[in-house]
């Protein structure tokens, strides 16, 4: 009864198999399926029909609940795939892609998941990409964690077959976060390897996407892994959809054997640009974020505010892609700040515009002729952050344009006068001829090779060796063919410099050579054969025409030129026998038969040697004399008479005659060219080495000079900085002599002022005393005191002996000057003499009497002077016996009170330090 059930069920049509309630069948039926399927001669068999009308049956089939059936089922949908074409996954994708993953992926049968991850990739390969991902991003919100993790294992796997040119990978990235935050280990291992596949295909592009999202130690963990694979090449398409394999196989095979479309696609594949964060990027409005005071702060006069309104707006344009908005005012704001005086202003300016300029792209191409110029210009900064930040701004300005946009403003800029900006406008044209996609145009390569060309003159060694870089790299661009003539008239060691940049080039565009038609061989052998003999040139080829037909013309051109003279050939002797003659004579002197050709080779060589020549004939003949040489110029005179000879022997003779000259005439052509290109090399030889003795010489002269201006220039700073020095120390000495000098003048002064005041007291009194010894007061009523501080009174004075005469009176008042000044509180004024001056001392008195009166010391200087003998004994009323001084007396006395008081003023600046030497 089993068999006859097993008869029944194979029997029934696939479709019901696959809906039987039984696995066994099921199975069976699957295996029957992919069985049939591959049978089918093409995607149009009506073996496919029943499943796609009703593509529902895929999605039991995938997902059956016997693990056996499913891993059937899994294999008939590969197969139905397969065979099916796109249009069998169009109709079952929206069916089983759930299945597939919730079932098939993490089933325990190896050979399921194979097939289930086969499935998957066929999807893509018939179809698209993006429905595919789009089913399969919500298998990553499964409550099973090994749901998700098969998952990300087969996302992981498309992309490593397909790459991300095929398969979108903005919304796996935008995923990242949430899995990686999951709490099964499986899982975040998953979502590791799936960022560490994406990393190798878009690098640091990827970052921005969802970077900001993991926490740190997540960071650190990815880098880790992604130091790893950074080394490592760039990644390849594993796996073709059938779009690129039927482009593939349209291509038609090359000559050289190897299919040509192979070579197109990977050509094509390493032309693609590489996937940055621009092509991951939503756009976002910056526009609507600009301050609204930002025009006002950017026109401020403070530097401070101008600075802080471009960092506040390079904040808002730091994202990877901006939303297109009308950006002309910003422009020439930025434009404005680029001829500001602050630095710090300008690099900012640069690092806002080459923002912009990255997150608008290609929007960016309309605003390039109001911001490039400005840039350019501000190359002439020195500083090398600001040269920096200019380049790199102008560098995404070129990337949203073209080569042929900015060419022309950046030629015009290498002839400014600033050397600074020619050479940073050098190096801007360096790196646009290396990052450009374009070949330039023939107009364009003209217009770069003599701006560049032109800055092998300069005077500095940087612009001289950017115009050589410059000259390389459009070599490497164009083509050494292509790069021949604007190299013309150049010397070697500027050629030479040309050729290293050339090799170190690294360029993105290169000039594709066009396609020429292959010429016909035998044309072309015929042609050069005719360009290498210019010698035969004259003559008809061999090949145009018989041997015989070959060297009958040329023969009647010399024979007319020989015919002037009579005397060097006879017409009534046969041509064939003087041949036969003048070809015999060497064979028969035991030189071997087969080397006949070279006898007559040297017999001919005379006349030969100037076959072109016609007039050259006539003397060969002559050369060797009238019998045999005459034998000899027979036939070349005569060739008329050749068919009377017999017809087989003069043919072979004459053709012979003819190949050999035509052999002789190329073997010396080339020996003239190269005995000529070996004097040339010579020469050539000789001049170099001229010339490298005489830059080794020059250049042991400059190094020489060098040294010298070298150890000068030292030798000057050194000078220098001793000056200085020696200024520094003079200068502060002489400060602080000038400071101590106003300080001595201050004291003197202030001294001077109260000694002269003291000096003036102290002569008042003694010579109030003097007068006071002369015999105003009596010795009974006045006694005299010592002015040594002494307590003890002296021996009082006889006023009569000071009285005996004037010498006696100056020598006591001398003495009595030269006398220290009485301690302070001793007053020796007696009471008596206080009546008489109204109860003042006699001192005061006498200067309420005569005021002093001022006098010119000679020096120019003013000092007060004592009161005179006359006016004082006039104010002592009442003394007995007075007497008048004479003049002289006086004078003298004032001459020794003036030395005194300069000696006085000598000791003290002595003490002091003042007195010069």
């Amino acid at each position: 009864m089993a068999d006859g059930q097993e008869e029944d069920f194979s029997q029934l049509p696939l479709p019901d198999r696959f809906a039987h309630k039984n696995w066994k069948v099921r199975k069976e039926g699957y295996e029957a399926a992919a069985k049939e399927f591959e049978l089918t001669p093409d995607e149009s068999d009506p073996a496919f029909r029943p499943f796609l009308s009703d593509p529902s049956l895929w999605k039991a089939a995938a997902g059956d609940s016997n693990v056996a059936a499913q891993q059937e089922g899994l294999a008939a949908l590969c197969a139905f795939l397969k065979y099916g074409g796109q249009q069998a996954a169009t109709k079952s994708r929206n069916f089983t892609l759930q299945p597939v993953y919730e079932k098939g992926l993490s089933s325990t049968r190896p050979q399921a998941k194979a097939s289930a991850l086969e499935a998957i990739l066929l999807y893509i390969e018939l179809d698209k990409s993006d429905p595919v991902i789009e089913e399969l991003l919500p298998a990553l919100s499964n409550k099973q964690p090994k749901v998700i993790a098969a998952t990300l294992n087969a996302i992981t796997a498309i992309y490593h077959n397909y790459g991300v040119k095929i398969v979108e990978p903005k919304p796996v990235l935008k995923a990242l976060p949430k899995v990686f935050g999951h709490a099964d280990k499986n899982v975040r291992a998953e979502a590791q390897a799936l960022t560490v596949e994406l990393y190798r295909w878009l690098k640091e592009a990827m970052k921005p996407v969802f970077w900001g999202e993991l926490k740190p130690v997540q960071q650190q963990d990815l880098e880790k892994l992604f130091e790893k694979v950074k080394e490592e090449p760039s990644p390849k398409q594993e796996r073709l959809t059938r779009s690129q394999q039927a482009a593939r196989a349209s291509k038609p095979v090359a000559s050289n054997g190897a299919e040509a479309g192979e070579v197109d696609v990977a050509e094509e594949e390493e032309e693609e640009p590489e996937v940055d964060a621009f092509d991951l990027s939503e756009p976002i409005d910056v526009y609507s974020k600009i301050p609204a005071d930002f025009h006002e702060m950017i026109a401020s006069t403070k530097w401070k505010e101008r600075k802080d309104a471009l960092d506040a707006l390079f904040n808002i344009l730091n994202t990877p892609r901006i939303k297109e908005g009308p950006f002309d005012e910003l422009l020439r704001a930025f434009a404005k700040s680029m001829k500001d005086a602050n630095i710090a202003v300008v690099t900012v300016a640069a690092n806002c515009v080459e923002k912009l300029a990255q997150g608008l792209r290609r929007g960016f191409a309309k605003y390039r002729s109001s911001i490039m110029s400005p840039m350019l210009e501000r190359f002439k900064e020195k500083k090398q952050s600001v040269a920096d930040a200019l380049g790199a701004a102008l560098d995404a300005v070129f990337a949203s344009t073209s080569l042929s946009e900015c060419l022309e403003e950046t030629l015009g800029f290498l002839l400014h006068k600033n050397p600074n900006v020619k050479a940073e406008t050098i190096k801007f044209l360096i790196r646009c001829l290396r990052t450009t996609r374009d070949v330039p145009s023939k107009p364009e390569q003209k217009l770069i090779a003599d701006a560049a060309t032109k800055l092998l003159t300069e005077s500095t060694e940087a612009l001289r060796s950017g115009g050589a870089e410059v000259l390389g790299t459009l070599m490497k661009i164009i083509g050494e063919r292509a790069m021949g003539p604007y190299l013309d008239g150049l010397d070697d060691i500027r050629k030479a410099k040309i050729r290293e940049f050339f090799d170190t080039a690294e360029v993105k565009a290169k000039e594709k050579p066009k396609a020429a038609p292959p010429p016909a061989k035998p044309a072309s052998a015929v042609g050069k054969k005719v360009v290498g003999k210019k010698p035969v040139a004259k003559k008809p080829t061999p090949a145009a025409a018989p041997p015989v037909e070959d060297a009958a013309p040329p023969p009647p051109r010399s024979a007319a030129k020989a015919l002037p003279k009579p005397g060097l050939a006879r017409p009534g002797l046969a041509a064939p026998s003087a041949l036969r003659l003048g070809g015999l004579k060497k064979p028969a002197s035991g030189a071997p038969s087969s080397a006949t050709t070279s006898p007559q080779r040297r017999v001919l060589s005379p006349p030969m040697s100037n076959d072109d020549d016609e007039e050259a004939v006539a003397p060969s003949p002559s050369k060797f004399g009238m019998g045999r040489g005459g034998l000899a110029g027979r036939p070349l005179s005569r060739p008329a008479t050749a068919p009377l000879s017999p017809p087989s022997a003069p043919p072979v003779a004459n053709g012979l005659s003819a190949i050999e000259r035509a052999e002789l005439e190329e073997l010396r052509a080339e020996r003239e060219r190269l005995s000529a290109l070996s004097d040339s090399l010579r020469s050539s030889n000789a001049k170099l080495t001229a010339e490298i003795s005489e830059l080794q010489n020059q250049n042991a002269q400059l190094i020489e000079d060098h040294t010298r201006d070298v150890l000068q220039i030292k030798a000057k700073e050194t000078q220098l900085v001793r000056a200085r020095g020696e200024y520094d120390v003079l200068k502060s000495e002489m400060e602080s002599l000038r400071k101590e000098s106003e300080r001595y003048k201050r004291e003197v002064s202030r001294l001077g002022r109260d000694s002269i005041g003291r000096e003036r007291e102290d002569m008042s009194r003694g010579r109030g005393m003097e007068d006071e010894a002369g015999g105003i007061y009596d010795d009974s009523t006045v006694k005299r005191y010592p002015t040594n501080g002494d307590t003890q009174p002296s021996r009082p004075i006889n006023s009569t002996l000071q009285r005996t005469g004037s010498a006696a009176s100056s020598q006591s008042g001398r003495a009595l000057s030269n006398k220290p000044r009485p301690q302070s509180g001793y007053n020796p004024i007696s009471p008596s003499e206080e009546k008489e001056n109204g109860g003042l001392d006699p001192l005061t008195a006498r200067r309420k009497i005569s005021p002093p009166v001022g006098s010119m010391n000679g020096s120019g200087m003013t000092s007060p002077q004592r009161p005179t003998y006359a006016s004082r004994e006039a104010s002592e009323t009442g003394s007995v016996g007075s007497r008048e001084p004479r003049p002289e007396e006086n004078w003298k006395r004032a001459a020794e009170v003036t030395s005194q008081l300069k000696a006085r003023i000598e000791a003290m600046k002595a003490r002091q330090g003042l007195t010069r030497h």
